[in-house]
């Protein structure tokens, strides 16, 4: 069994117009968010072994909060370019490509291409991942290599907003 976290980056500010869809940063939404949603994996006792994110700056600054609230080194964060305005298929070439010697991966991405993607992997459909969503998936292989349609069994769906309505 292999194990994938895939999480959509944190809110993001549109306030300064200057910048790009590339370098957009993190709101203070955001940045409240992405430590909870970490908290919340951590205590389902899922913990990365590998970290794989876009290289935009409002992904990666999620995937650098995360690594801090896991103990896990902001350095061996890995940058992939094709998870930046991902398809499907992109996205699924990067987890086919990951060593069989890690059981647990973190990706950080962007909409629409991680939703899409969690529902390549999982045979119940995701509708919608919003901002620092979480879909932790159970994939039914040995190898990444063999990452396909429906190998993944849904653990974890989680979302800001849904944790504000609960408490």
């Amino acid at each position: 069994m292999k194990y994938i976290c895939l999480i959509r980056h944190a809110k993001s500010s549109w306030a300064d117009p200057t910048q790009t869809d590339f370098e957009r940063t993190l709101n203070e939404r955001g940045e409240k968010d992405a430590p909870k949603m970490a908290r919340l994996v951590y205590s389902k006792n899922i913990f990365p072994e590998l970290m794989i994110s876009s290289p935009a700056t409002r992904a990666f600054s999620t995937a650098e909060i995360f690594a801090e609230e896991f103990g896990y080194s902001v350095e061996k964060i890995i940058s992939d370019a094709r998870i930046y305005e991902s398809s499907t298929r992109e996205l699924l070439e990067v987890v086919q490509q990951i060593s069989d010697n890690y059981k647990t991966v973190f990706l950080f991405g962007h909409n629409p291409g991680i939703t899409n993607f969690a529902n390549l992997l999982s045979y119940k459909p995701i509708v919608d991942m919003p901002t620092c969503a979480i879909v932790a998936l159970e994939l039914n292989i040995e190898n990444w290599s063999n990452a396909e349609r429906f190998c993944g069994r849904l653990i974890l769906q989680e979302y800001p907003k849904k944790l504000r309505m609960e408490n």
